[in-house]
């Protein structure tokens, strides 16, 4: 096997504008988890239209240096497919903001804030994964991170499967069951993401290791 460090040097462009891109996903998560477990103290949605805007840069950035870099550490489509999946973090994120400070007064009384832990738990996960590229292809520690970040989705799964179980139940009046359904939704796809960015790291690893 050889070495991509090697060839191409620590300080390669590519392995940077992705680390750049998962801390950004990363900080968006962040930003979320504090404005739903303390919504009387949430400000303005300034942090997640930065973290998008800062995650749109660098994705230009990528498709820019893709078009003017003859040679490339990772291939261009494994480039390309994950800071597609990168980018797809934080415009999900940014998703619920926008809707929670719309229905604030509607939703304080619901608890978003072990969901949006767990968000970013995964989305620390990707950020490892994705720093470990830059680090020679190491299989078994990439195997372990994408285990803990598939364990983060079935549990966000099953806490789904309860949330519906709540909502037919009774739980909530009829214009609180939609809210509550489509706002935990939207923290479930953003669990996703993180997987399906996961999934894309790891897949780079096994065909380069």
């Amino acid at each position: 096997m050889f070495s991509l460090q090697t060839i191409f040097g620590k300080g390669d462009k590519f392995f940077s504008l992705l680390e750049q891109s998962a801390e950004a996903a990363l900080l968006s998560t962040k930003a979320l988890h504090a404005l739903v477990a303390a919504p009387a103290k949430s400000g303005s949605l300034d942090e997640f239209k930065l973290a998008r805007q800062r995650e749109r840069d660098i994705s230009q950035a990528i498709s820019k240096e893709l078009v003017e870099t003859f040679v490339t550490a990772l291939e261009r489509e494994d480039i390309e497919a994950l800071g597609s999946a990168l980018y797809r973090i934080p415009k999900t994120v940014e998703k619920f903001a926008d809707r929670y400070a719309l229905a604030l007064d509607k939703v304080q009384t619901i608890d978003f804030a072990p969901r949006a832990r767990m968000l970013e738990e995964a989305a620390s996960v990707v950020l490892e994964m994705v720093r470990l590229l830059r680090q020679g292809m190491k299989l078994e520690p990439m195997r372990a991170l994408n285990e803990k970040l598939r364990a983060i989705e079935s549990e966000a799964d099953r806490l789904m499967l309860e949330t519906y179980r709540e909502v037919y139940a009774g739980k909530y009046d009829p214009l609180q069951m939609l809210i509550v359904r489509d706002f935990f939704e939207i923290l479930e796809k953003a669990i996703d993401r993180c997987r399906e960015a996961g999934v894309v790291t790891y897949q780079i690893v096994l065909k380069n290791s």
